[in-house]
């Protein structure tokens, strides 16, 4: 029967992640907050171009200052901030006058985090390593970020490889010594300040039938930071490595992760657990002590997972891939926590160690602080205006709002008894007087008509009796 959990963790505690794509964009993903809260694309940078791919990155996440590095298609190697993605410096691994070849590009890019002089903050050391071999220490020299950055010393260079093509470069923890491996090209360890090979692994035997399968490592990673000497592989043939320099030149563990390629491994911080995913979007940890499969990650992808990385203090790992997705996952459960839609395809991803997620918290307190300040400040000095006016008057300020008070209620009281009793009284009289004046008004014209009827009859009657004496 297949595994049931619950989730017990809801959102994603407060991380921030690069993501980088197949068009050049940088985008930022933060979820802030001390609670789990969902992430969110905050900031992108670049502009959409297919020849500025970003193929390799790495970052320097300190507290003062940090750096990111990417290396793009056309060969171009750029520092950015990454706090605000303002460009550093930008130069060409081929030339500046040379334009990159195609079946030649950057496979491996690694920014120290140790510097030798005191100028820190004003320089970076790259190392770049491309797909024929040719590996490259260059120290730079960035004074102000609008200028032009300068060299100090020549760039080291060296061959990894006399043929093939080298597709990892990897960089141990104590930045003194790096690996490269690639298609027909064997894992080596070289010393990177004498430029030296200290170790390098045997071709592997034939099979039953007498067929020699050639190498193909198109990831790597180191278990321990303290010990270079042990680091696992994966290979194109779906099989992961486990190498320890110190014992054999063959593998010491080899074990099959399904049937497709494996395109990214993480190591955790315990040294001994390891985070697969392959090219058939499938994401599952294992035990390299003998090689036994912990569990599958929940939430199945749907393109190929080309970035895996393991957070160094929260509990969580991010993977990014050809399905355009971020996902973040909970390391104990196995569980999909969250999941971003990027748009693009994404080639990798790295994560800010330094982030807490409070930033904009300190700065909401700092201005809730001042806005209390002067709120505080207020009422100190009403209060203090107010204990004056007491002081020079407090009973005549009593007796006169008492007053006031008593007299505004006696006003309105003797208006409401004056409009009750008097408006009324006057509407009705005015209407009877109306109504008599009108009936009076009516009585004297009927007096006037009957008066004009009469005095005519009259008139009519002396008439008559005039003419009867006449007659």
């Amino acid at each position: 029967m297949p595994r049931i959990t619950t989730n017990e963790t809801y959102g994603c505690p407060p991380i921030r992640a690069l993501t980088f794509d197949s068009l050049g964009l940088i985008k930022v993903i933060e979820a802030r907050g001390k609670e789990r809260s969902t992430p969110t694309v905050v900031n992108t940078w670049g502009e959409m171009n297919a020849s500025r791919c970003v193929l390799a990155s790495s970052m320097n996440d300190r507290l003062k200052n940090p750096l990111l590095a990417v290396a793009r298609k056309d060969g171009k190697v750029e520092v950015l901030n990454p706090c605000n993605g303002d460009l550093h410096l930008s130069y060409s691994v081929f030339g500046d006058d040379v334009s990159p070849p195609e079946d030649d590009g950057v496979s491996g890019l690694h920014l120290f985090r140790k510097q030798k002089d005191d100028q820190a903050e004003r320089s970076c050391t790259l190392l770049t390593c491309t797909k024929k071999g040719d590996v490259s220490i260059r120290s730079v020299k960035f004074p102000d970020a609008h200028d032009d950055s300068t060299e100090d010393v020549a760039p080291t260079t060296w061959k990894a490889c006399s043929s093939g093509e080298v597709l990892v470069g990897k960089v141990d923890g104590t930045e003194n010594f790096g690996l490269f491996g690639g298609r027909r090209v064997e894992v080596s360890i070289w010393d990177l300040e004498q430029c030296t090979k200290t170790w390098s692994a045997k071709c592997p035997p034939k099979d039953n039938l007498g067929i020699f399968t050639p190498t193909w490592f198109t990831c790597a990673a180191f278990l321990n930071n303290d010990d270079h000497r042990k680091f696992v592989t994966g290979t194109k043939s779906h099989q992961v490595r486990l190498y320890d320099a110190s014992a054999q030149r063959r593998p010491v563990l080899t074990f099959d992760f399904h049937e497709t390629a494996i395109t990214a491994i993480s190591e955790d911080p315990d040294g001994h657990t390891i985070y697969v995913g392959n090219a058939s979007a499938d994401l599952a940890c294992f035990d390299i002590r003998t090689g036994k499969r912990l569990g599958s990650f929940l939430g199945k992808c749907s393109g190929s997972i080309r970035s895996v990385v393991r957070h160094p203090e929260h509990q969580v790992i991010a993977s990014c891939g050809l399905d355009r997705y971020l996902r973040v996952y909970d390391v104990k459960t196995r569980q999909l926590i969250s999941a971003v839609f990027l748009k693009q395809h994404l080639t990798g991803l790295v994560l800010d160690s330094g982030f807490s997620g409070e930033e904009i918290a300190v700065a909401n307190t700092v201005v809730e602080a001042a806005t209390e300040e002067t709120i505080i400040e207020q009422k100190y000095y009403e209060e203090e205006d107010e204990e004056e006016t007491e002081k020079e008057a407090p009973v005549k300020t009593k007796k006169s709002k008492k007053v006031k008070r008593s007299r505004e209620k006696v006003s309105e009281g003797e208006e409401e008894e004056e409009t009750e009793k008097e408006a009324p009284v006057k509407t009705k009289k005015s209407k009877k007087e109306k109504r008599s004046r009108e009936k009076v008004s009516e009585g004297e014209e009927e007096d006037e008509l009957r008066s004009k009827k009469t005095r005519e009859h009259k008139k009519k009657k002396t008439k008559k009796v005039k003419h009867n004496q006449e007659d």
